[in-house]
């Protein structure tokens, strides 16, 4: 079942997930919800306060960049209860990104090109490892909602400011996407 995407503004977005417990209801149901709501979106990354809920789940696909990185065809993950332990900032990159709770903005972010994480998988395996490349920056950004945040906190302030009449204009309920929304009011 495709989900409404929660957008900027949503309270939601602001809270700080909680850790679901393993045996949460239907979770396989509502992981496979995510997966169709985020290629329905058109998107890469999608976290559970983007559905309205505030829990540690995510789901990303890197498959649609496999002609530029061939290392992630047929890509698609599902992380329960991830954690970043670590942040590697010896080496960083500036990239554009875009947000499914934020559509219409796109800016330049710096984020470390590697981090170590934990995490449960669909089959309940727990995992800790380094994660690297464009992957690590897809991380990065659905952990931040899962922290409260979305990829604007991390811009610079010029840039913030100006983009400010759009996301108050977000935050006002005045969306515009060619997926379905549940705007902030």
């Amino acid at each position: 079942m495709t989900l409404p995407i929660y957008t900027y503004g949503q309270p939601v977005l602001r809270k700080v997930a909680q850790d679901i417990p393993l045996d949460y209801p239907d979770l396989k149901r509502l992981i496979a919800d995510m997966f169709e709501t985020m290629y329905k979106s058109d998107g890469v990354g999608l976290a559970a306060p983007q559905i309205g809920k505030a829990i540690r789940l995510i789901v990303i696909t890197l498959d649609p960049l496999r002609e530029d990185f061939p290392e992630y065809a047929d890509f698609n993950r599902a992380y329960i209860n991830p954690h970043i332990l670590e942040y590697d900032d010896s080496e960083t990159e500036l990239l554009e990104e875009g947000c499914l709770s934020l559509p219409g903005i796109h800016e330049p972010v710096r984020r470390p090109k590697r981090v170590r994480a934990s995490w449960v998988d669909e089959d309940l395996q727990p995992h800790e490892e380094w994660i690297d490349g464009y992957l690590a920056r897809v991380f990065q950004h659905e952990v931040d909602h899962l922290e409260g945040k979305v990829f604007t906190d991390r811009i610079a302030p010029l840039r913030k400011q100006l983009v400010k009449n759009k996301l108050n204009a977000l935050q006002r309920g005045r969306v515009s996407a060619s997926y379905r929304v549940k705007p902030a009011r």
